[in-house]
């Protein structure tokens, strides 16, 4: 019984990773992509652009009041 929560932790900490990681790259191809031709900024590594989707998600993160009175 204890393995298998174990088990559900690890699988749900690489899940994270990796979702985390697959989302860095489409940032960082299209930051380098368009940033530096139209506005003149610096190209980005993959770890900014990992860095860079953490600060999005923390900025537009949605709360939904449930009232239901």
């Amino acid at each position: 019984m204890d393995s298998d929560i174990l088990g559900g932790c690890i699988g749900a900490i690489v899940m994270i990773v990796m979702i985390a990681l697959i989302m860095a790259f489409p940032t960082l191809w299209l930051w380098n992509w368009l940033m530096p031709e139209i506005f003149g900024l610096t190209t980005i590594t993959f770890w900014q652009a990992l860095g860079l989707n953490f600060l999005t998600g923390i900025f537009f993160r949605t709360t939904h009041a449930n009232n239901n009175n």
